[in-house]
């Protein structure tokens, strides 16, 4: 369904293309109503498939499969995937990536962290060697179709993102990602750095980089925005405030009838209804 080559067509397309970070199919249909782009966020899914941190629990078929599902739900929209470290092994690496691509992924993000691994915008992340990273890097790119792969750096200190983010603008990917970039000033010196490859920012809630809109982005010549919490993060405070009030009723559920923004068994299911592929319309994606 070509959905590399339409990933790449947005990027490609003036301004900054937002992708909304998803943690399961819920979290996904609601984000697929106001977003035409989806991120498969680490962070997200080790904390709702293992309810765990996210420093490197999730198992390859696991991220696969979920992939699968959602593109089986939602034909039309772009799916980056972040695949951490490649699940350490260059080959397996390879085999991820021409996984994800078959079940229609539309990309990766592949980043230079060791393990254990963290989440980008956590302390204490240790990387890989600059060249043993981009053999590693290479041997995807050769493994990959139309795939859109990012590279991402995880360094920390100043001079080694730039370092970093020039070798990966060379290494022939496709988008560079410098994780946890803590000012302006930094976004322009690796824009500047990367040249003419696309470049990815970040944005997580209460993390290390500054907080942008997509109009601030698109002035600071970054290509792509990934949101990697809003679903998760809204969730946690949500689901905490509404069973803290039904505690305060005596276990009394709350009289919603009527109110426009009520959420009820006919609203959901109005929602899920839409992800069942049979009412999809074939070749709808190109």
């Amino acid at each position: 369904m070509h959905h590399g080559r339409r990933l790449r067509d947005a990027i490609a397309h003036p301004g900054t293309t937002p992708l909304i970070g998803v943690y399961d199919m819920y979290s996904a249909s609601l984000a697929a109503r106001h977003y035409d782009g989806l991120f498969v966020s680490g962070f997200g899914f080790a904390a709702s498939h293992y309810g765990l941190p996210d420093i490197g629990f999730i198992a390859w078929p696991d991220i696969v499969q979920f992939a699968e599902r959602l593109r089986l739900a939602l034909p039309a929209h772009h799916l980056l995937v972040d695949i951490d470290d490649g699940y350490a092994d260059p080959e397996v690496a390879c085999h991820v990536v021409q996984r994800l691509e078959r079940a229609g992924a539309s990309g990766v993000i592949l980043e230079d962290q060791q393990r254990p691994r963290r989440c980008g915008h956590a302390d204490g992340k240790r990387i890989l060697p600059l060249e043993e990273y981009l053999e590693k890097l290479g041997m995807v790119l050769d493994s990959r179709e139309e795939l859109v792969v990012v590279a991402r750096t995880d360094a920390v200190e100043d001079a080694e993102q730039i370092r970093r983010a020039t070798a990966l603008a060379k290494s022939g990917a496709d988008v560079v990602l410098v994780d946890g970039v803590r000012s302006v000033a930094a976004i322009r010196r690796i824009r500047e750095a990367v040249g003419d490859t696309p470049l990815l920012f970040n944005q997580i809630g209460v993390g290390k980089s500054p907080r942008l809109s997509l109009t601030e982005l698109t002035e600071l010549s970054v290509d792509v925005a990934i949101y990697s919490t809003p679903c998760l993060f809204a969730a946690h405070r949500a689901i905490d405030s509404a069973l803290d009030e039904l505690k305060r009723a005596d276990g009394r559920l709350p009289d919603t009838a009527g109110l426009p923004d009520a959420v009820g068994v006919a609203t959901s299911t109005r929602l899920l209804e839409t992800n069942i592929s049979r009412h999809h319309v074939r070749g709808a994606t190109g």
